[in-house]
């Protein structure tokens, strides 16, 4: 052809414009043609049709004159871009419609036959129109003498024809029985019907009831409707009024609704009305048309332009490889849609996906024993693979380099291979490969703006869920802390009677050694001795003020250090950390200037002040005072240091003890018993201040079970907090998969078996084991022996953890503690020191580490980690078809079959394989006839491998083209349904005809 224009396409089924239903210069009825030369007006404005029409339905009355008259002209090579001419012979039949108007009918007739001109002229004539007792047939000189007879003042055979086209009608019974006995015609014609109202059966819709079964005999008779009405071409989809099967049982099936120009004069030749123009998807033979009767929604269009598929820029127009001896062909084109690689077993199939992953980098993960160019790889020398994309682009990988291909870019293609779906469907429960299958899937799913700058699905679920767990985190930590000081505050509690005991021991021990000190004052020294004692308790009192000065003068010198290290540390690790943690905050570094942590007040100048004070008081209170008696070396011990009627408590340390020492001179008779009466003193001394802190403890004590109660409150508020974390945390992941989960919601069919749900996924026995662990099962007891606790948390506690709120979590856990308290103590270990056993038990028992939130995938209500291994295949098909819209890459799967059985194929995955090549090229080696029959394949590729060559690789050839095409539909035969014989066979068996 002039244009280079295929008929029979190897890229298989690809749109193409058509006009089946439009009149040439010369039509028997209402020809408007007019001019010098018609015929070259009428053939240039098809020649100049934009966009080209290269299909046309030459269209008469009653005849096929114009027709042979056409493909004359196309001899002669006019129409180089028409590709198939074919006859459309209109008759009229003897119903009339509430316009007054007969039903048209259109015969299409093969052009396949080189004898098919005579056998249609041979046909019209079994219709015969009786008229003043004269019997008609349809063929032109009949058509002239009925039009004579009917107007005898017509003498010109035109204008006779024409009145004779007018007046003949075709009676509805005599058409079926003209039909049915005719092989020929029925093997070679399809029967249109004009579906509109002035002279289609819609026009009948108005006319009495009588007609309505007239009206569906016609239209059951018809294989295509004219009509672009949407809601006809809606209708014989079975998406109005009437259901698909409806169709089928009223009206023989769906049908395909066509449109021409039907033009009648120059200005409507290939100018349909509002550009509603006539699209078919297939070659250009007269088998496209029969297969938009089998795949009437998908085969034709109506409208301006026709359905785009995937982008240019990710639809490979063609395959090749370069300095490959071993493959026959150059390059192997592909089609935008669905392509289905067929062959027998080893005849190269896996190796042609191989090499469309290899030219799109995207072979490299799946190169293993099975693999095509793994195996063939000693053979391979410098051969390249590479893709020519629809947009321009190229790609390409050295076949000897596969395995280096993911360090140099991200696929091009997604390649689903065997050992990869294989891997993937494994019954090994939830492998993590189809999690994370699942989960790019639900990423993708996302909205770019609402991926707030994640890269993957594991980014986006940490940004989602920061927050909650962080708050977890904290009231881990709170709760952590409640525990221990609890535990400290009932261990001091059970302290109690051993301090009051303690306490009483030590009053007596200091009564009984001021008894024995009172005994060794002397006679005439009781005096001395009682002002012995005042002075004794005073210095003790004073050490205490001492001690609290010099402990408050550390205390505000550490606390000075502190504010250093602050300052100089802390702060600035801080104000890294929150710059680390909240980078995206996009502030600048004047902004983080804000953000420096200092303390509120003047806290140098206070600190510097107190401390100045308590070196003070330190002076003040430890002595000597410049108002003090001088120290001599050697005193009288009979001049008192401090008068009588001085206070005690306003003197110096310094000067009490002075004061204490010379005292305790004086008491004691000899020098043996003021020896004894001093290590008394000192022993009393030591004894009240331990005594003062036992009285301090019991003290505290006393006031523990107030502050049990707080801690109690505390533990619980944190443990509760800690499960509104955790809801928190499920109700943003049902955030993260309400995209998806709303689509799988939306779907019918197989995918609206899938369902995701969000869930606590409770481990309840790494709980119970770790508790366990902490007890000793041998003891007689209501946890002896293994499983007794499991079984126990299982009854109180696992409802509350898998499905409750904060609330109800917490109160299930404290009821179980209260309950379970004096049994776990019953099992604590012999040797088990009581302090920390409590708190292992308390940190166990609070713990939330075995409660996570995840995610569950169901089918059918099945989790998918219990599925089979083909059901599992299913859901992945599903994910990948249906679910994934997303990523719009070329997709290759290699046998997808092979984990499922054909009846989940084609009830599940076919009409997922249709939805999806409409937005997404789609590559499929099968031996499954499903997957390429009932998808509508637009393309098949068979796979031919030759002999065995020693030291070499067999020659591979590919030969493709469409489902239309006679040869390939033989060779879809041959190889995935075991020969045309075994496919009879199989349906008489199975007492089904074909």
């Amino acid at each position: 052809m002039a244009d280079a224009y295929e008929v029979q396409s190897k890229r298989g089924s690809i749109w193409h414009r058509w006009d089946p239903h439009i009149h040439t210069p010369g039509t028997a009825l209402n020809d408007q043609y007019a001019g010098a030369d018609p015929w070259e007006a009428f053939l240039g404005a098809i020649e100049a049709s934009t966009p080209p029409i290269r299909a046309l339905g030459i269209t008469d009355y009653f005849g096929i004159e114009r027709y042979e008259q056409v493909v004359d002209e196309k001899r002669r090579g006019r129409l180089p871009g028409v590709g198939l001419i074919f006859p459309n012979v209109e008759l009229r039949l003897g119903i009339e419609t509430a316009k007054a108007s007969a039903v048209n009918i259109h015969l299409l007739f093969s052009p396949q036959d080189t004898d098919h001109v005579e056998r249609i002229k041979r046909f019209l004539l079994e219709f015969e129109f009786s008229y003043l007792g004269e019997s008609y047939r349809c063929q032109r000189n009949d058509l002239i003498r009925l039009g004579r007879a009917h107007k005898p003042a017509l003498t010109d055979d035109e204008a006779a024809r024409s009145e004779g086209a007018n007046q003949f009608k075709v009676n509805f019974d005599q058409l079926k029985q003209a039909l049915s006995k005719n092989e020929w015609i029925k093997k070679n014609t399809l029967i249109a019907v004009a579906g509109g109202e002035k002279d289609g059966t819609s026009g009948l819709r108005d006319a009495t009831a009588s007609f309505a079964a007239q009206r569906k005999n016609v239209e059951g008779l018809a294989h295509i409707v004219f009509s672009a009405n949407p809601k006809q071409i809606r209708f014989w989809l079975g998406k109005e009024s009437a259901s698909v099967s409806e169709l089928e049982s009223q009206y023989n099936g769906c049908k395909p609704c066509l449109h021409g120009s039907d033009a009648h004069s120059l200005a409507k030749a290939g100018q349909p009305d509002g550009d509603r123009r006539c699209w078919i998807k297939g070659d250009l033979t007269f088998d496209s048309l029969r297969q938009t009767c089998i795949e009437p929604e998908e085969r034709v269009f109506i409208g301006a332009e026709p359905p785009r598929g995937a982008l240019d820029s990710h639809t490979i127009n063609a395959v090749s490889v370069t300095n490959a001896p071993w493959i026959a062909n150059g390059a192997v084109d592909l089609n935008a849609g669905l392509v289905a690689v067929i062959g027998a077993r080893g005849s190269g199939k896996t190796a042609l996906a191989d090499l469309i992953a290899a030219g799109g980098l995207a072979l490299s993960p799946h190169l293993n024993e099975r693999s095509f160019i793994l195996r063939a790889k000693q053979y391979l020398g410098d051969s390249y693979a590479e893709l020519q994309w629809a947009s321009g682009e190229k790609t390409g990988n050295e076949l000897a380099q596969t395995d280096m291909e993911d360090l140099l870019a991200s696929p091009y293609v997604q390649y689903l291979s065997q050992q990869f779906v294989d891997q993937l469907c494994s019954a090994e429960g939830l492998n993590d490969a189809l999690v994370m299958e699942i989960e790019r899937v639900i990423f993708n799913a996302h909205p770019m703006t609402d991926r707030q700058g994640a890269d993957s699905f594991k980014e986006l679920l940490d940004i989602r869920l920061e927050g909650s767990r962080q708050k977890r985190e904290r009231q881990q930590g709170a709760l952590t802390k409640a525990s221990t000081d609890l535990t400290d505050e009932r261990v001091r509690k059970d302290g109690l009677k051993a301090l009051e005991k303690d306490r009483d021991e030590k009053k007596r021990a200091i009564e009984k050694d001021k008894t024995d000190r009172k005994s060794l004052v002397a006679k005439g020294n009781e005096e001395r001795a009682k002002r012995h004692d005042q002075v004794s308790l005073a210095v003790d009192a004073k050490r205490q003020l001492v001690d609290q000065a010099k402990r408050r003068h550390q205390a505000l010198l550490h606390l000075q250090e502190d504010v250093s290290d602050f300052r100089l540390r802390q702060a600035p690790s801080l104000l890294a950390d929150l710059k680390d943690e909240r980078e995206h905050a996009g502030l600048s570094a004047a902004d983080w200037e804000a953000f420096k942590l200092d303390y509120v007040g003047p806290v140098d100048s206070l600190l510097t002040e107190r401390i100045k004070q308590a070196n003070l008081s330190i002076v003040a209170l430890q002595g000597p005072a410049k108002n003090d008696p001088a120290v001599q070396e050697s005193p009288d011990p009979s001049i008192e240091l401090i008068p009588a009627h001085a206070s005690l408590a306003d003197q110096t340390l310094s000067l009490l003890e002075r004061e204490l020492a010379r005292l305790r001179k004086l008491v004691g008779v000899d020098a043996q018993n003021a020896k004894r009466f001093t290590t008394l003193s000192d022993k009393i001394t030591k004894a009240e201040a331990a005594l003062a802190k036992v009285v301090q403890q019991i003290e505290r004590v006393q006031g523990a079970d107030e502050r049990i109660r707080a801690l109690v409150n505390a533990r619980r508020t944190a443990y509760a907090a800690i499960f509104e974390a955790i809801v928190e945390e499920e109700k943003e992941l049902a955030d993260l998969y309400a995209p998806i989960k709303t689509r799988i919601d939306e779907a019918e069919g197989s995918l609206s078996k899938l369902s995701f749900s969000v869930r606590r996924m409770v481990d309840l026995e790494k709980w119970a084991a770790r508790g366990e662990g902490l007890l000793d099962l041998r003891t007689n007891g209501p946890f002896k022996g293994r499983g007794e606790l499991l079984r126990s948390a299982h009854a109180g506690l696992m409802a509350a953890w898998e499905t409750g709120d904060a609330t109800e979590a917490a109160t299930a856990l404290f009821d179980f503690v209260k309950a379970k308290e004096a049994a776990l103590k019953t099992h604590m270990p012999e040797n088990a020191e009581f302090r920390a056993w409590a708190r292992s038990i308390s940190d166990w028992l609070y713990s939330t580490d075995h409660i996570t939130v995840g995610y569950g995938l169901q089918y059918d209500g099945v989790d998918i980690e219990q599925l089979s291994p083909g059901t599992r295949g299913i859901v992945l098909l599903l994910l990948y078809l249906a679910i994934d819209a997303e990523d719009d890459r070329p997709l290759i799967i290699d046998q997808p079959e092979e984990n499922l059985d054909p009846q989940s194929i084609f009830q599940e995955l076919v009409h997922r394989f249709r939805d999806a090549k409409k937005r997404r090229q789609i590559i499929i080696v099968t031996h499954n006839a499903n997957l390429v029959v009932n998808t509508d394949a637009d393309q098949v590729i068979v796979a031919q491998c030759g002999p065995h060559r020693s030291g070499q690789l067999p020659v591979i050839t590919y030969e493709s083209g469409s489902l239309e095409s006679p040869q390939i539909r033989q060779h879809v035969c041959d190889i995935l349904e075991g020969g045309e014989r075994a496919f009879k066979e199989r349906a008489k068996r199975l007492r089904v005809s074909i």
